[in-house]
């Protein structure tokens, strides 16, 4: 929908063109504090809010969202802004560029580094619930779990690296997101095995026609599952 003249460029948009989308989450006395700074200053907003377009000369706020709140309390006519297309990879770019969001890395194939970054980022955090464990023994056992397969995070719980099932484990949906793998039909290795739910091995040991499934415990099906065929 942009005019593909206007994306990347600078302009001066009057605010009511403008819509602030989902607005800033910044306190109204950081906002208050800035737009009176703003208009001692010469009221331009040398940091521009990015925008989008909408329709014709209407736009919307998808990042610097702050910047803008502070122009609308500055009582400012107009306000500087970049144009950016319409696309969501665009918008999520932006608000993460903005500070706005978190940035997430895919759990699934993530480096050892790449975990610690994220577990460490997590831990240094005001009130986490991720405060008491041990970053390196974490991201060691989540590193060498088969992590390609999970469909959700709540494998992390039985890796016995601290993380337990509730707050700690939510937390880590901050930064973490999967892309899986399809199962194997045939699992033999048993630290895999043991990632999984006792209903997703008693499917497993269904498929591979073996008897007396439902009286099995998790530790027994685990150990059935991982004989060779």
């Amino acid at each position: 929908m942009s005019n593909l003249n206007d994306v990347g460029h600078l302009m001066h948009l009057y605010l009511d063109e403008i819509d602030p989308g989902d607005g800033t989450h910044s306190s109204e006395f950081l906002i208050q504090a800035s737009a009176h700074l703003l208009n001692q200053k010469g009221g331009r907003n040398w940091v521009p809010v990015i925008v989008k377009e909408v329709s014709e000369d209407q736009y919307e706020v998808i990042g610097n969202t702050f910047v803008y709140a502070v122009a609308e309390a500055a009582g400012l006519e107009r306000v500087w802004c970049i144009v950016a297309d319409d696309s969501s990879d665009t918008q999520t770019l932006t608000q993460v560029l903005a500070g706005e969001e978190i940035p997430k890395i895919n759990l699934s194939k993530a480096s050892r580094d790449e975990i610690v970054a994220a577990l460490e980022y997590l831990v240094e955090q005001s009130g986490s619930a991720l405060q008491s464990i041990k970053v390196a023994v974490a991201a060691n056992r989540i590193d060498e779990a088969p992590r390609q397969y999970w469909t959700s995070l709540d494998p992390i719980a039985s890796l016995k690296c601290g993380i337990t099932k509730g707050k700690k484990l939510n937390a880590l949906k901050q930064v973490f997101y999967l892309t899986p793998q399809p199962m194997p039909e045939t699992i033999t290795d048993v630290a895999m095995l043991q990632t999984l739910s006792t209903t997703e091995l008693k499917a497993m040991a269904k498929k591979r026609g073996i008897a007396g499934i439902s009286k099995l415990k998790k530790a027994d099906l685990v150990e059935v599952l991982s004989q060779s065929e």
